[in-house]
């Protein structure tokens, strides 16, 4: 009876081992089972947002070709599709004003479209706010010019200097050393009052006796005008801000001007400014006929 009973214990231990061994087995295959279920779903729910990001990326791409190019590439091709742009317009001013008519102005984006005028191919560019903002402040106009000339278009801008012409003599400033093109700030200044101060000059010339009354013409005053400027008149004028008016902008020098407006200068693009070249280059001035 005693050997029975002990033939029974062992065999109860044997049964306690497997069942042991069993729920060891079951444990580890149902966590690993839950591991890749939880995989699975975290894969699922994660997939679309990869894919998002992948069409987003995609698309950036396919706007920007050069977005993965290193930085020497992509200033290249940037100027090389802003010289192609200003080449393919049906016509580009050789002369274009930026009326800022607003009360805040950026000097950076002001920069960049100098910046841009400069690449297209345009040889004159003149700046103009109606409280003379940035003629008081011209030489931070011209750091910033300078800095973004180095981010826009690298190694090259040192190619495409801008002349600073200084206001009244008209001289060159010795700190830039180009020819072409041509910065001018200008002020309200130089509008009316440059005017008052030819009629002046011609009034005093005629009390010292040094021409006669019958010599003054309306052809005399451009010319003095003219000369005191230095510069083509402007064949375009972008005006940024809401006020619908010239604001002083150059009266004597605007008779054959075209004057496109866009809202704001403030985060203004490279695309907004060629549109308003494109608006220009088709447009037909008939020249009072």
């Amino acid at each position: 009876m005693a050997l029975l009973y002990s033939l029974l214990w062992r065999l109860l231990l044997v049964l306690v081992h497997i069942n042991r061994a069993l729920v060891s087995w079951f444990r580890v295959r149902l966590r690993s089972w839950k591991g890749r279920l939880w995989e699975r779903v975290v894969a699922t729910l994660l997939l679309p947002v990869a894919l998002a990001g992948f069409l987003d990326h995609q698309k950036k791409l396919i706007q920007n070709p050069n977005a993965n190019a290193n930085p020497g590439n992509r200033t290249a091709g940037r100027r090389s599709r802003w010289l192609s742009d200003g080449r393919s317009l049906e016509k580009l001013p050789v002369h274009i004003g930026l009326l800022v008519a607003e009360e805040e102005p950026s000097y950076t984006d002001i920069a960049n479209l100098v910046v841009w005028c400069m690449a297209v191919g345009i040889s004159y560019v003149s700046v103009y706010d109606h409280h003379g903002i940035f003629r008081k402040n011209n030489s931070r106009l011209m750091e910033e010019i300078v800095r973004q000339q180095q981010d826009l278009l690298g190694a090259d801008g040192s190619k495409y200097n801008v002349d600073f012409l200084s206001n009244g003599s008209d001289k060159h400033q010795h700190h830039v050393v180009s020819c072409r093109p041509t910065l001018k700030v200008l002020s309200p200044e130089d509008g009316k009052q440059s005017i008052v101060q030819a009629a002046q000059q011609l009034c005093r010339s005629v009390e010292n006796k040094e021409r006669s009354s019958k010599d003054i013409s309306v052809s005399m005053l451009d010319t003095m005008l003219r000369e005191s400027k230095n510069t083509p008149d402007p064949e375009l004028v972008v005006k940024f801000g809401p006020v619908n008016s010239t604001l002083g902008f150059l009266p004597w020098h605007i008779r054959l001007t075209e004057f496109i407006s866009l809202p704001t200068h403030r985060n203004i693009s490279y695309e907004d400014l060629l549109g308003a070249l494109q608006r220009f280059g088709v447009c037909q001035q008939r020249l009072g006929q």
